[in-house]
């Protein structure tokens, strides 16, 4: 759990804020440690530190200092349906219990940040209305704002069109779904390849292995990636042709809005935020029925000026996405919020 406190926020107003970030050690210790340092000492600390509000990045605070905004980023606990697919297992144990600790840090901020309007509408479905909201997305650095594609559009029998498909084997990621409509269309007689990256472990990837080895049992043209830098990522998107994004349950799709601005054509799934997000830049299916990914890769695939149309559009939607604006949102209603407790408490 990361704590940020920022201290002097007044002094913003005339261009000098302070940024304090607090690392005890606790934080680098066990869960129950962390509790106990947020519940017993973390007040004293802030108030040490003189701090004018506390903005924690993570919903799963058991800490109530005030004022402070807290982050909501996490969705796997509220999307409908998915806390299922865990089973009768400890992992969803664990998903009610964070919801139940999530619920209770928004209800007790003076003001909550959401990444997204899907993520706001439902989260607070569970939570109960919370006091103040602002909708502050995350960014898109220039790595990747800045990338400019030349890899031509393969010439029929060249070589393979390639998919890429960035995201940790998840559950609610699908991979083995679109293995299996990347399966079906080489079928069809398409030359496609597809890349995963991101790795992963447990039972999602146990599941993706066991397709990997049913479709393509040699290895001929599905490869799965182990977890890259963030620095790599911009150089599998150049080497990309179409990008594929088949997650059930997102709270703001990072990957999805930096394939955007990469300038890829996209495929992506019809679930959560993505329509919010790419809105009608991407060519969308059901991410649990192989056949309407396989349908939507095809339509990229035979429609030249579909495939330009949309990549086009998708890049400009991304040019929303910028940390600086992030960062300036961010701020801003960390001192509207301020100024708002203060007036309430006079």
């Amino acid at each position: 759990m990361h704590v940020w406190a920022y201290k002097s926020l007044l002094d913003s107003i005339h261009d000098r804020p302070w940024l304090v970030k607090h690392s005890p050690p606790e934080l680098e210790q066990g869960l129950l440690r962390q509790v106990i340092w947020q519940v017993f000492k973390f007040p004293g600390e802030v108030a040490q530190a003189g701090c004018d509000i506390v903005l924690n990045t993570d919903a799963g605070t058991m800490s109530h200092v005030r004022p402070a905004v807290t982050m909501s980023r996490d969705m796997l606990s509220y999307e409908p349906g998915e806390i299922e697919r865990y089973g009768c297992s400890k992992a969803r144990v664990r998903l009610v219990l964070l919801r139940y600790v999530q619920n209770r840090s928004l209800r007790r901020s003076d003001g909550v940040i959401f990444l997204t309007r899907y993520a706001s509408e439902v989260i607070q479905r569970s939570s109960g209305l919370v006091r103040r909201i602002g909708l502050v997305p995350h960014g898109v650095g220039p790595n990747f704002q800045n990338l400019r594609r030349t890899l031509p559009w393969p010439a029929k029998g060249e070589r393979a069109i390639r998919l890429l498909y960035i995201s940790n084997a998840a559950w609610y990621k699908h991979q083995w779904m679109v293995v299996r409509a990347v399966e079906q269309l080489r079928n069809q007689g398409i030359n496609v390849s597809l890349t995963l990256v991101g790795g992963g472990s447990g039972p999602a990837q146990e599941r993706l292995r066991a397709q990997m080895g049913h479709s393509d049992p040699h290895g001929e043209y599905i490869t799965q990636k182990e977890f890259v830098p963030q620095s790599d990522l911009p150089g599998y998107l150049l080497d990309a042709d179409i990008f594929v994004f088949a997650s059930s349950c997102e709270n703001m799709p990072n990957t999805l809005v930096e394939a955007m601005a990469a300038g890829l054509p996209i495929a992506c799934s019809r679930r959560g935020p993505m329509p919010e997000v790419l809105e009608d830049g991407g060519e969308y299916f059901d991410p649990e029925i192989s056949e309407s990914i396989a349908a939507a890769l095809r339509k990229l695939i035979d429609d030249e000026g579909l495939r330009q149309r949309l990549a086009s559009r998708a890049k400009t939607l991304a040019a929303r996405y910028s940390w600086e604006r992030c960062a300036r949102e961010t701020w801003s209603f960390l001192v509207e919020t301020h100024q708002h407790v203060h007036r309430s408490m006079r």
